[in-house]
């Protein structure tokens, strides 16, 4: 059990005390009216004895009783009402309620921290003199641990009500005080009149209430003498007469009212009548208002007012000369006979009404409580001790000469227990003889009666045998009622015995529980033993027994009764040496359900709060539902609606197993209690919903227009939406592409302030800064709503929550800052016009469902945008019951279930509600009203029964962890997605690309158009596009408009600018030179950027222009990604960033063309047809179709070679075929040899300008223009992209450590061919029936001689993973010298001989042919170099095929070569017979002029010399 405030001994002490009687005059009960106090209210405080009392038990021995206590009340002739009970009892325990603001007692119950509340002052602490010392000894008292004072109210005023009964004695009057005041005409007689009164109600049969103890009742003559009215001469005579009358020991003159009314009113007096008073007040009051007499009621009904505090005794409360109980409600009580005088009923309630509030003992000081104090000690001492001594000697005295046996009791009772037992017989063997009456007189009774005395003044050894004797006499009679009474107060007698001689027999208070409930069907009287009993048990520490009889007391009678019980077993439960908490949890349930049925809502509430503590977070979802559903019904009944939102609202959120029928249930409730909520408070800010959820880190923010979507052929630039999912690498290389351009427009250097375009800010973006947003273009934000119950539901007048602050960011001042306003209250008439937010009418989400909804705003002038959440009304959908497979009728008997509760439309429906207990209706206007809400909800529409609220975006920021504090410590940044700085207007591009490939060929050349528009009222400047891959795409030189087409091209639709040529001279080359400065090569700004030709370099408001784009397919098959970054500015300086930029990515999906790899090397013709062309070279192109997709493609055909260098050209094609344009069909290789020649002086004058040379060899009938738009500007993007390639290769590779020589780099310049060649192809493709006409073209850069060269990338493997080595260079670095292969190169070798030379071998045998060895030194260095003749073929085949010759003369030769310089030899050749032979066996070889080095490198052989000798 819990706590309680007293000893359980001092507890049945208190509970059985001597009764007194009080009969007050009139004019005594007017002096006592003057401190607002009846006189049983007057003495009632200082009733405990402070001092031990001494009497003589029947043998004459000394018994010690301590803190007696004696209840003193007035005489009230109607017993009280079981309903009257019940409605104060209930109002009691209403009144009890915790303490607010007081430390709650925190129980530790194994992995449990219990918050049990309350603490509570002990008020059974005697009064001492010393006032202030008491009220220190109340503020340190130790009794202070009760845990549950609504229970010891209960118990307290329970005990108070039970009525006196025939089979016992403990409630029965010893004693009556006769009180008249010395103002009265004649104090003797009205003694006098007050002891008949006294004498007809005790043996008058008109009266069988109240009880009497004996009928020779001690009646003790009390005068009051009121000081302040004087006269205390007189006083003093009428008490000498009263001595002379009736005794000295029943007479006392009480002096009191000693406070004058001069005496300072700032004196302070204590007030020990508020600890018995001030609590029942309520029960007071209410009787002060219910009471109208009736109308049959005599005079004297209504006289001698006074009113007694309902502590101690039934009696309280209600004056003396109202002969009915204060429990009493409607029956009538009987008239008195008596000197009052009558008082109209409203001052009666005036006086009583006044009594219950205002200040009492005004008129005493602290001498009269010393005087009222010595009053009741004489009282007890002097009269009513010794008369119960003598009472108890006569009743000892007729018992024993009424059963003939020894003199004393004590022999007696002796010789009755050593005798032989009567058997007892069980509880079901007896029948039910509640009905047997015994006369008064009867011995049985006198036993009863003398026990009860022995009780009274603490005589409990004696006490005890005398119910023990008794027990055994109604037992053999049979007298159940009798004999049950017996066995509890002898229980309760061995208990309080000192010293405990016998072990308590908790059988004899089972014995009598079980009499009382199952035989007497009393359970009033169960109820007090079973309350005893569990006192008793629980001082024992047997918790267990205790909680077994508290549960086996509940029954269905009284729900007040079991609640109160329940929860005392619960806290058996957790009281035991090893707490059963769960137990405590479940009876905390029960006992909080049975308090609900009471119509005690605030014990329900905190019964089901207090078990919640065990439950919550254990996984009972099921469990938690139940209780939160009760405690949000019983908080909203209570009117503390922030405490019902919030159980209900536990129950919405947490992760529920309910039914779909059962969540809409608690839903439907949910929404009322919102509902009522937001209804008495209309002014108050929103609440906050917990449907649905919301996933604040997947919010995301977009900013501007929804782009215009794609028509037919024209296709709008993807740019950004919140249909696109964000890659982190992707939004890492639009950063990159826009820091580039920004660098470049600020002339290399990022400002500062530069805060990168963040379209679409989500969880992974940076948020740190404040984004920037632009006025007229709407911000859209997608907020993530997951709904987590099974049960639809439906928002309607869904929109964001902002606030918005007027700021003119042009000025750079504040002063001109206006008012914030808002849309929260909609208060602000011009938020509409300033900012328009879009409303979504409804938004359904589905059970278990998780949902976007995007809402827009759209800010009409610059400031601060804060948004803030959202706003919508919440509702149920009314067909989800329907979707469950349930009707409406079964609903609403759900909805009836979980209210406990009827109503009239479940009767129509026909649906049987669950059973409520009859006596317990809720009464309160709000709760009915609630009820009826809650079934009114069933069967409505979707919006009849709806809530306003909001709900917040609160973003958490990452996690900062750069500092080490940040590091040691959790703390987040800011999130600043929802705070966008709206500025001024700026322009907004549009951008459409006009057929627009998704697929090409490698290298494959396709026009396309491009338009921009600009759909603000800003014009736009600064025009630029940034991508990676810049020779995919060209807007053409800016000589190409001014070049018109031909008509060929425009037949053809060829992207190519085309020139009809003759097909006799296309042999041979068409030259002409352009300057890379004409295709943008030197404008500064890097590869990535380029500048858009806009007409004028502006583009006003709503004006679109269109240009030109020509694509090339990129090299390499597969699918590409391209990304164009769009940047523009504004004409106007604006006070953020002034540029704005536009996405947009393409996807080209390659499939392969043609291969073509070149191998250039030195040709032997140093004779140049034309002259002056000494230095040339052989190309050797290998051209092969590697297309192998589906694509319909049939062949290619090669039209063009073109040349681009500026050292080198192409001259002719040295293998022309009748069928000029090479075919290639699927896997089809065709090889082309080509000669280049260098630059004339003439065009190398050019050259060194920066122009380059291009040359075209038509392979087909027309030449395309290479020189021009697009073909030159794809050339040198590819230029530019293998120079960028080159370059970022060679930061990667390691440093070389030997430094490259001026020698070595002349050696390697003179193997160097920069020339770069153009194969120019078409394709036809039958597609759907119709034969296309594909271009393109390839690009091979030849970089040295007999190195191959390839148009298809170079895919680099990935390299192995080597161990690093460390490396020491202790000797310096040293020039790095020119390799064999490059030494191999300095001469050019060339044999000149006639191919045919006949001769008559008959006429002369020898035949000499003249031959002449022509040398060439590549480089600009002079070259020493030695001609060797003497070399012969060796080799069988050789000698075979071209036969043996020799060469006559000089046979080995030494010559010095400057640079570039051509030197001839003249030799003879001699051959013996005719035959085909090989002139090229001379050797050459040479070495540097400057470089100290002894041997020679063999030049490279040329190829063979071949010579027909022909015999005539």
């Amino acid at each position: 059990m819990a706590q309680c405030v007293q000893s359980v001994q001092e507890f049945i002490q208190d509970t059985f005390v001597p009764m007194v009687a009080v009969l007050c005059s009139e004019a005594a009960d007017g002096s006592t009216r003057k401190n607002n106090l009846s006189f049983a209210e007057l003495v009632r405080p200082f009733c405990r004895l402070t001092s031990e009392v001494h009497m003589r038990d029947p043998n004459n021995q000394s018994h010690v009783i301590k803190n007696l206590r004696i209840s003193v009340t007035s005489i009230v002739t109607q017993p009280p009402q079981q309903t009257t009970i019940r409605k104060l009892l209930s109002e009691v325990v209403s009144a009890s309620q915790p303490a607010e603001g007081l430390v709650a007692n925190v129980i530790t119950a194994g992995d449990y921290d219990l918050n049990i509340s309350d603490r509570s002052v002990k008020a059974s602490v005697p009064w001492y003199n010393n006032w202030k010392d008491t009220l220190t000894q109340l503020s340190s008292s130790k009794f202070h641990a009760a845990t549950t004072p609504w229970f010891e109210a209960y118990r307290e005023y329970f005990f108070q009500s039970m009525p006196p009964s025939d089979h016992e004695f403990l409630h029965h009057y010893l004693a009556c005080m006769l009180v008249v005041s010395s103002r009265d005409s004649d104090p003797m007689e009205q003694f006098f009149k007050l002891s008949q009164e006294q004498h007809r109600i005790q043996h008058s049969s008109d009266y069988s209430y109240p009880k009497w103890f004996i009928p020779n009742t001690l009646k003790y003559y009390v005068l009051l003498h009121d000081v302040s009215e004087g006269g205390e001469e007189r006083a003093e005579t009428v008490y000498e007469e009263m001595k002379h009358k009736y005794g000295t020991q029943v007479c006392y003159l009480l002096k009191f009212n000693s406070r004058m009314p001069s005496s300072g009113a700032d004196e302070q007096i204590p007030d020990p009548w508020s600890q018995y008073l001030n609590r029942n007040n309520l029960q007071n009051q209410e009787i002060c208002d219910g009471f109208v007499p009736p109308a049959s009621k005599s005079k004297e009904c209504v006289i001698g007012v006074e009113l007694d505090g309902l502590d101690n005794s039934i009696n309280d409360g209600i004056p003396n000369n109202f002969k009915s109980h204060p429990f009493q409600g409607s029956a009538k009580s009987r008239e008195l006979d008596g000197p009052n005088q009558a008082k109209p009923v409203e001052a009666v309630n005036t006086m009583m009404k006044q009594n219950s509030s205002g200040a009492r003992g005004l008129s005493l000081t602290l001498t009269d409580h010393d005087r009222i104090r010595q009053f009741i000690q004489e009282f007890t001492f002097r009269g009513l001790l010794p008369h119960i001594e003598k009472t108890i000697r006569q009743l000892n005295d007729q018992l024993v000469s009424r059963k003939g046996l020894s003199r004393t009791l004590f022999t007696a009772t002796k010789k009755w227990f050593s005798g032989s037992k009567v058997p007892e017989k069980t509880i079901n063997e007896l029948k039910n003889a509640s009905s047997l009456l015994y006369p008064p007189e009867a011995p049985e009774l006198q036993i009863r009666k003398m026990a009860d005395l022995c009780f009274l003044v603490q005589h409990y050894d004696l006490a005890y045998n005398c119910y023990h004797t008794a027990k055994k006499d109604f037992l053999n009679d049979q007298a159940m009622l009798y004999a049950a009474g017996a066995l509890e107060m002898a229980a309760a007698s061995v208990f309080l015995q000192p010293g405990a001689q016998r072990q308590y027999p908790t059988h004899y208070m089972e014995t009598a529980i079980q009499t009382y409930k199952d035989l007497c069907k009393n359970l009033v009287l169960a109820e007090r033993c079973t309350l005893l009993s569990a006192e008793i048990l629980k001082s024992q520490a047997k918790y267990s027994e205790a909680a077994t009889l508290l549960i086996r007391m509940t029954s269905e009678d009284s729900d007040l009764r079991s609640a109160i019980l329940l929860e005392q077993a619960a806290h058996c439960f957790i009281n035991m040496r090893s707490p059963m908490v769960r137990k405590f949890a479940f009876h905390m349930i029960l006992a909080g359900h049975r308090f609900g049925k009471a119509d005690q809502q605030k014990h329900a509430l905190r019964c089901y709060s207090q078990a919640m503590q065990v439950y919550k977070g254990k996984g009972w979802s099921l469990a938690e539902d139940h209780i939160n559903f009760i405690i949000g019904r019983q908080s909203f009944t209570l009117r503390q609606l922030d405490n019902a939102v919030a159980a209900f609202r536990h129950i919405l959120i947490n992760d529920s197993k309910q039914m779909a029928a059962q969540q809409e249930a608690f839903l439907r409730e949910y929404l009322y209690v919102y509902k009522s909520v937001s209804q008495l408070s209309p002014e108050a800010p929103l609440p906050q919903l917990p449907l649905p959820y919301i996933k604040s880190s997947a919010t995301r923010v977009f900013f501007g227009h929804d782009r215009r979507p794609s028509e037919g052929e024209k296709q709008a630039a993807t740019h950004v939406s919140l249909d696109q999912e964000y890659e982190r690498e992707a939004s890492q290389q639009w950063k990159e592409l826009e820091e580039r351009v920004v660098a470049i427009v600020n002339k290399g250097a990022i400002p500062q302030n530069f805060q990168h375009t963040q379209y679409c800010l989500n969880s992974q973006t940076d948020n740190l800064r404040f984004p920037v947003a632009v006025v007229e273009e709407p911000v859209t934000v997608e907020v993530v709503f997951k709904n987590p119950l099974k049960v639809p539901l439906l928002l309607s007048d869904l929109s964001l929550l902002w606030k918005f602050n007027f700021k003119d960011f042009m000025e750079g001042t504040e002063e001109d800052a206006r008012e914030s306003i808002s849309n929260e209250k909609d208060s602000h008439m011009k938020a509409s016009h300033n900012i328009f937010t879009e409303v979504i009418n409804e938004f359904q989400i589905s059970g278990e469902e998780t949902k976007t909804v995007r809402l827009k705003l759209l800010p009409r002038l610059t400031g601060e945008l804060h948004i803030l959440g959202i706003v919508y009304n919440l509702s149920t959908v009314s067909s989800a019951l329907k979707q469950d497979g349930l009707g409406s009728s079964s609903g609403t008997q759900v909805a009836a279930n979980c209210l406990n509760v009827s109503s009239p439309s479940l009767a129509k429906s026909g649906i049987k509600p669950q059973a409520t207990h009859n006596l317990h209706q809720p009464s309160s206007i709000d709760q009915l009203e609630y009820y009826h809400g809650l079934s009114w909800t069933e069967g409505k529409v979707p919006h009849g029964l709806s809530v306003r609220g909001r709900q917040d975006l609160e973003i958490q920021g990452p996690r900062l962890n750069n500092t080490k504090e940040e590091k040691t410590s959790v703390k987040y940044g800011s999130d600043r997605r929802l705070d966008p700085i709206i500025t001024e207007a700026k322009p907004l591009l549009e951008v459409f690309f006009i057929n627009f490939p998704t697929g090409l060929l490698c290298g494959e050349l396709r026009k396309t158009y491009v338009e921009f528009v600009n759909v603000s009222q800003c014009p736009l400047t600064g025009l630029k596009v940034v991508c990676k891959d810049p020779d995919f795409f060209s807007f053409g030189s800016k000589t190409s408009a001014l070049t018109p087409l031909s008509p060929t091209t425009s037949e053809n639709c060829s992207a190519y600018k085309t020139v009809v040529t003759d097909c006799a001279g296309i042999s041979s080359a068409i030259t002409s030179s352009v300057s890379p400065a004409d295709f943008g090569m030197d404008s500064g700004n890097p590869r990535w950027v380029i500048d858009v030709p806009l007409p004028d370099s502006i583009l006003l408001p709503a004006a679109s222009v269109q240009l030109p784009l020509w694509l090339r397919g990129p090299d390499e098959e597969g699918v590409h990604e391209i990304n164009f970054l769009f940047y523009y500015e504004s004409t106007k300086p604006h006070s953020k960033s002034s540029h704005r930029v536009l996405r947009h990515t393409a996807i080209i999906c390659t499939s392969r063309s043609l291969s073509v790899r070149a191998t250039a090397c030195r040709s032997n013709a140093l004779e140049a047809e034309a002259k002056g062309d000494i230095d040339n070279l052989l190309l050797f192109l290998d051209v092969a179709n590697i297309n192998t997709s589906e694509a319909g493609v049939r062949e290619f055909h090669i039209i063009q070679v073109s040349s681009c260098s500026e050292h080198w050209k192409l001259q002719k094609c040295i293998n022309p075929t009748e069928d000029k344009d090479a075919k290639l069909s699927s896997r089809e290789r065709a090889k082309l040899c080509f000669r280049a020649t260098r630059c004339q002086h003439s065009e190398a004058t050019s050259c060194s300008e920066g122009r380059y040379i291009f040359a075209d060899i038509v392979l087909g009938s027309e030449q395309i223009i290479s020189a021009t738009t697009p073909c030159a500007d794809f050339f040198f993007q590819s230029c530019s992209a293998a120079q960028s390639r080159k370059a970022a290769l060679q930061t990667t590779m390691v440093p070389s450590q030997h430094k490259t020589g001026h020698v070595t780099k002349l050696v390697q310049k003179c193997n160097e061919v920069d020339l770069n060649i153009i194969v120019l192809w078409k394709a036809y493709v039958v597609e759907d029936n119709k034969q296309l006409i594909l271009e393109g073209q390839l690009h091979v850069a030849l970089q040295s001689i007999g190195k191959e060269a390839c148009s298809l990338p170079h895919v680099q493997e990935a390299q192995e993973m080597v161990l690093l080595k460390f490396i020491r260079l202790e000797q310096p670095q040293l020039p790095a010298r020119p390799s064999l292969e490059q030494l191999s190169h300095l001469i050019k070798i060339s044999l000149h001989y006639p191919e045919y030379y006949d001769h008559s071998f008959h006429q002369k045998s020898l035949c000499l042919v003249p031959v002449t060895l022509v040398l060439f030194n590549c480089c600009q260095i002079e070259v020493d170099i030695i001609v060797d003749l003497r070399h012969k073929a060796t080799s069988p085949e050789m000698l075979e095929v071209h036969g043996s010759f020799t060469w006559l003369g000089q046979t080995t030769y030494k010559i010095q070569l400057k640079g570039q310089e051509v030197h001839t030899v003249a030799l003879k050749a001699c051959f013996v017979h005719a035959g085909v032979y090989n002139l090229g066996t001379p050797r050459v070889f040479a070495k540097l002029a400057d470089q100290n080095v002894q041997c020679e490198t063999s030049q490279q052989n040329s190829s063979p010399a071949l010579i027909i000798i022909n015999s005539v």
